[in-house]
């Protein structure tokens, strides 16, 4: 008799064979710039050869600033030196939004991302997937963002993971290892309550 540990790896070898033919994916990572949870994605992405394009917002927090008064010429007041800057920044998030297949959003912990938040809301509202990455300590704040997105990760492998199994059908080792066991070992197979 095969294990239910067993028996996952076999599934998964199965599952994986069923995909001859993969849509490409087009993902777009919105959020914080101040760590490489940009890189560490792409890096997932490519060596799992997945057929994945990743967009993103500028993330020269300077560039996104200043683009507007650089092409259009300096504002005397701060409010429509931003808006040119956002206004302009808008043009580029608001397409690739647009052609997004999936939207992965980023909140650190030590500034407030507004601007992920915002577009958040709009992936959500024009019924894009969203998944969420954030240490735990943020989660109350983002209840909503969380209630809208299809995952919650506390790190960016686990979007990775995620992005495979959903494209290719295969699952990573269990993020519980050892402890990890199958639902219907817990509760018996079928459904017992319907």
């Amino acid at each position: 008799m095969i294990s239910s540990k067993s028996s996952l790896f076999v599934r998964r070898s199965i599952s994986t064979r069923l995909f001859s033919s993969i849509t490409p994916y087009k993902v777009y990572l919105s959020g914080e710039i101040h760590s490489n949870w940009r890189e560490v994605i792409s890096e997932g992405v490519t060596s799992r050869n997945l057929p994945i394009t990743l967009t993103s917002p500028n993330t020269s927090h300077e560039d996104s600033d200043d683009c507007g008064a650089i092409i259009l010429g300096m504002e005397k007041e701060r409010k429509n030196w931003d808006r040119l800057g956002g206004t302009m920044n808008s043009i580029r998030t608001n397409k690739l939004l647009e052609d997004a297949d999936i939207v992965v959003v980023r909140f650190g912990e030590k500034y407030r991302q507004w601007n992920a938040a915002f577009e958040a809301g709009y992936a959500s509202a024009r019924g894009k997937p969203i998944i969420t990455i954030h240490p735990p300590s943020l989660s109350h704040m983002l209840k909503e963002v969380n209630a809208a997105s299809k995952c919650v990760c506390e790190e960016p492998e686990q979007v990775v993971d995620i992005l495979d199994y959903t494209i290719t059908g295969k699952l990573p080792e269990p993020k519980d290892g050892e402890d990890w066991t199958t639902s219907e070992t817990i509760w018996g197979k079928g459904n017992k309550t319907p």
